[in-house]
């Protein structure tokens, strides 16, 4: 077996290359998500910290 044929996976190659594609955009996207919900929290933490010193 040689590279192009790997590549190619017996004809299914943009089957199986576009689900990996699709399965690596959902993790990055994810990942994206939790770390803005994460500041989004941190950032309402932090206001209202400052609220009960008032």
């Amino acid at each position: 077996m040689n590279w192009g044929e790997f590549f190619a996976m017996n004809g299914y190659a943009w089957y199986i290359w576009g689900s990996f594609g699709m399965a690596l955009l959902v993790f990055i996207v994810e990942i994206v998500m939790v770390r803005h919900r994460r500041a989004l929290i941190l950032q309402q933490l932090h206001l209202m910290g400052n609220a009960e010193d008032l």
